[in-house]
């Protein structure tokens, strides 16, 4: 059976996961994580592509990029970016092979109702999976940008959700860690796991008519359930 056909839609953020093949490490020392973040910072501005939440784990990434009307821009970024990992790693380890699995996961992201909540979910996960207590305390994914602007080379692109939080700085970030901090129902982890591994969306039923009219594509897949995103 072919595979499906990934959606890519104008005007959305897209939640990417790559995975390492056979769920290999990926990032075994801390040269390798910056490394990636890097390349990611410099590929960014070569192909006009905002990351607005990231987190690398030992053998994944969790990317929110978006790429205005040209998303396309994700997939050449993705590519580049996954090539030149690979050929860091190989070198180190004198090898030669593939390192990531032969295809990232990506789901479009309705805005409004779902984009903070895709942030939070992102940036959890070294929580979830008990790597720290809090996600301050995790070096490698967006929180600490986010939050601590003045203590870190802030490089990520303020996404327009984060920015409705507050009329400053300090408003926002106050409400951001007060999102974080609340408890995550699990159906709402669930959702963003199946989101990713169908390669569907992240939207309620009036995002999938909508991507449907723009794509001119059927979207069998419909999930269920809505994370709380009140703030």
């Amino acid at each position: 059976m072919p595979r499906t056909g990934r959606i890519l839609v104008s005007g959305f953020p897209h939640h990417i996961v790559q995975r390492g093949h056979n769920k290999q490490v990926v990032f075994a020392d801390p040269s390798d994580f910056i490394f990636y973040l890097s390349n990611l910072k410099e590929l960014k501005q070569e192909f006009d592509v905002q990351v607005f939440s990231y987190c690398l784990m030992t053998n994944h990434v969790h990317l929110l990029l978006y790429a205005d009307n040209n998303p396309s821009n994700i997939s050449k970024l993705m590519k580049a970016l996954s090539a030149r990992m690979t050929r860091y790693r190989n070198k180190l380890e004198k090898r030669t092979g593939t390192l990531w699995e032969s295809r990232y996961k990506s789901s479009p992201v309705q805005t409004e109702q779902y984009l903070l909540a895709c942030c939070r979910y992102i940036e959890l996960n070294p929580v979830r999976a008990f790597m720290v207590p809090t996600p301050k305390d995790y070096p490698w994914s967006s929180y600490c940008q986010r939050v601590d602007p003045d203590d870190h080379n802030q490089w990520i692109d303020l996404d327009p959700m984060y920015l409705n939080l507050g009329n400053n700085s300090k408003s926002r970030i106050q409400s951001y860690k007060e999102f974080v901090s609340q408890a995550v129902a699990s159906n709402e982890i669930q959702f963003f796991r199946e989101t990713l591994q169908r390669g569907q969306l992240t939207g309620n039923n009036r995002f999938v008519r909508e991507v449907e009219q723009i794509t001119g594509q059927r979207i069998e897949f419909r999930p269920r359930g809505r994370p709380c995103t009140d703030k």
